[in-house]
């Protein structure tokens, strides 16, 4: 068994991020009686700038920099994240160490009014944080006006009251604040398929720290763990941020792995989507497969979508 002692626990300083944090550690409490844990709040660049748009400011990346410089300094042993926060590439010295069960992976539609989405009216403001549920959002719905919505999950429950007639937020992460709203409709891929890794927490550590990768071994949940590196393996093949919006899906069922992906324009007008299936038993065969997609899509259109978003 894995030396006990203490474990220092690094995450951003939202409610959300914390909760999860807490989450992991009592996990890992549990399954490692006499284990100790610290949560290390830090603050990042992406906590810090909430007033600009993510793809104007650097993308996902600022909001793990500040955490992996401190685990890869010792000043914390493991990095608790949204997987979806991630930048396709980890720094050298950094690693995936677990991935606990996936929570529910949808978006949802939280409205004044009910009904759902083809229920909100012609020029509704829609506020929403990411390219992708923008560009998807307008793909349904050409007729919305769709509008940055950054900050924690309160304050975007509070602007619902005052600035939006609907906000979209992750499923998962509601359910982890235990939170609600008025008038929630959940959304399915087919209408909104959600980031990759949305849904999954990533365990993150150095490279070589046998103590906390034995520690974390029993979290780990190996359907959610090749799902997550098919969805990174598509990322990686595009080389995309926060740039162009982009999506990606994969469910693990006997043994046979699905994967959805799609890139869109910005305005949603141009959406090249498709999915692969394989059988799948490593990461790197579920990483070949989110790679073997992405490079259908940029051929059947992606690329010049792509390009076209670069330019804007």
């Amino acid at each position: 068994m894995p030396t006990a002692g203490l474990l220092k626990i690094g995450a951003r300083g939202s409610p959300l991020s914390l909760a999860q944090t807490g989450l992991t550690a009592g996990l890992l409490e549990a399954a490692h009686p006499g284990l100790l844990t610290e949560i290390v709040p830090i603050k990042t660049a992406g906590d810090r700038l909430l007033e600009a748009p993510l793809a104007k400011i650097g993308g996902k990346g600022l909001f793990v920099k500040e955490i992996e410089e401190a685990l890869l300094s010792g000043a914390i042993d493991l990095a608790v994240h949204s997987a979806k926060d991630l930048p396709a590439e980890l720094p050298a010295g950094l690693r995936l160490g677990a991935t606990p069960e996936r929570a529910d992976f949808r978006d949802v539609l939280v409205a004044r009014a009910p009904g759902g989405l083809t229920a909100l009216p012609a020029g509704a403001r829609v506020g929403t944080s990411g390219l992708r549920r923008q560009a998807q959002l307008l793909a349904a719905r050409p007729d919305l006006a769709i509008s940055g919505l950054r900050g924690n999950v309160g304050t975007r429950l509070k602007k619902l009251a005052t600035d939006f007639e609907a906000i979209v937020l992750a499923a998962a992460g509601l359910a982890r604040l235990k939170a609600t709203g008025p008038n929630l409709t959940l959304l399915a891929p087919e209408v909104m398929l959600p980031a990759a890794g949305q849904g999954v927490l990533a365990l993150e550590t150095r490279v070589g720290d046998d103590r906390v990768l034995g520690l974390l071994a029993p979290l780990n949940h190996r359907p959610t763990a090749l799902a997550l590196a098919a969805e990174r393996g598509f990322l990686r093949r595009l080389g995309s941020g926060c740039q162009s919006p982009v999506a990606a899906l994969a469910r693990l069922d006997k043994g046979r792995m699905t994967l959805e992906g799609l890139i869109a324009s910005l305005d949603g007008r141009e959406v090249v989507r498709g999915r692969k299936t394989a059988s799948v038993a490593a990461p790197e065969a579920a990483a070949g497969l989110g790679s073997a997609l992405a490079l259908e899509l940029l051929e059947r259109g992606g690329r010049k979508i792509m390009t076209a978003n670069e330019g804007i």
